[in-house]
């Protein structure tokens, strides 16, 4: 007998319904700040048009298929070389839980929504962090695009509670609703891209659900890994700069115009060739953990191994992820994936990215090495996952 998850009361995280569309849609279009925005993703925008065509979403769906994949499509034209998908074959018919590793705050669930679009298939609803929710458009904005809030910053009780009713609800969406769900691997993006899963997230899926059995449990949330790839990350330096700022100030935290940028960062600059691979589900493997006799934790950290070695299996490298892995380890390892063309592009790339970093300490030697990291890591963790 399946979890009743009515007893949950999921309003303070869930998207919108259907029936608060048109409200929803009238907020946003009062709002000066969407328009500011889209300004930046479309100068040539027409806003009166742009308006009728909000209006005419009277659905959730009608409004992600419409004007949400419309402004990804606009953004992925102007700021990436191609947008690619592989792993079709592998997508399940049913319901799924996608957790992929996390490069852009906002584009990595957008892009693949879009992708699974053109495919065929039905978009996910996205877990975004509250703390990205920086102003009261946004909010408004992110549930009419189906994206269900993760709650940050809690005191230890109230953390509790909140992965409690935050794992009923991606249970519910996966098992009774029939609709598969987007989460990142870990919390934050992972800044050096050694990605890497975090159990406390396989832990809060856990919570609730049908099975006292913690593999049973989540295998009924069908998890597929997804490796996502990114030419070049518009974010690198300032990543690189918070590595900084961090290791000479460890009680550093990023400001909300911080967060902020990081987002238009990612959203409006190049990003090269972006490729998304679908793994396969896990489910099969993880049954045959049952064998070993792990104890909860273990368990947990052997579910975590096998969707990164899912994910490290299946990352697309460009030119500047060998070079940046010979750079930082004086090596010429990968000297056949790349000639002298490619090598001299990546120097200067990264060169003009140091160049934007401004600290009154600047240690160009350490954020160095840190972008040459980001590059590099996905290589390094593929690599010892296939030997």
């Amino acid at each position: 007998m399946s979890t009743d998850y009515s007893k949950y009361n999921f309003d303070d995280i869930r998207p919108y319904n259907d029936s608060e569309v048109h409200d929803a849609i009238e907020k946003l279009i009062a709002s000066d700040r969407l328009r500011h925005a889209m300004g930046y993703i479309n100068p040539n925008l027409n806003w009166d048009e742009f308006i009728a065509e909000m209006r005419a979403c009277k659905t959730i769906e009608q409004f992600k298929t419409t004007m949400s994949y419309n402004a990804v499509m606009t953004i992925a034209k102007h700021t990436t070389f191609s947008l690619t998908i592989s792993g079709r074959s592998r997508l399940p018919d049913n319901a799924c839980t996608f957790i992929s590793n996390h490069r852009d705050i906002v584009l990595d669930a957008g892009f693949l929504n879009v992708l699974l679009h053109d495919v065929g298939k039905g978009m996910t609803q996205i877990a975004i962090g509250d703390n990205l929710l920086i102003q009261p458009w946004i909010d408004t904005l992110v549930r009419l695009n189906n994206c269900f809030i993760v709650k940050r910053d809690l005191s230890v009780r109230q953390l509790l509670k909140s992965s409690v009713q935050l794992s009923a609800y991606i249970h519910h969406i996966v098992e009774d609703a029939g609709e598969s769900v987007w989460i990142a691997q870990r919390e934050g993006r992972s800044k050096d891209s050694n990605d890497h899963t975090q159990t406390s997230v396989l832990k809060m899926l856990n919570l609730a659900g049908e099975h006292e059995n913690i593999i049973r449990n989540l295998m009924s949330l069908n998890i597929v890994p997804i490796a996502i790839s990114y030419e070049y990350d518009p974010c690198d330096y300032l990543k690189a700069q918070e590595f900084q700022q961090k290791r000479d100030n460890p009680d550093f935290v990023k400001s909300q115009r911080d967060d902020l940028f990081n987002m238009e960062t990612g959203l409006l600059n190049n990003k090269g060739r972006v490729h998304f691979t679908i793994g396969s589900t896990i489910n099969s493997r993880i049954e045959k953990l049952q064998e070993q006799n792990l104890d909860k934790n273990a368990t947990i950290a052997a579910i975590a191994d096998i969707i990164d070695r899912e994910i490290y299996k299946h990352y697309r490298f460009y030119p500047c992820n060998y070079v940046a892995y010979d750079m930082l380890y004086n090596s010429i390892k990968f000297r056949t994936h790349y000639d002298l063309r490619d090598k001299a592009q990546f120097e200067g790339y990264l060169q003009k990215q140091l160049d934007k970093i401004v600290l009154d300490n600047k240690d160009e030697i350490f954020l160095r090495t840190k972008i040459l990291e980001m590059y590099s890591n996905p290589l390094k963790n593929h690599i010892e996952t296939m030997e």
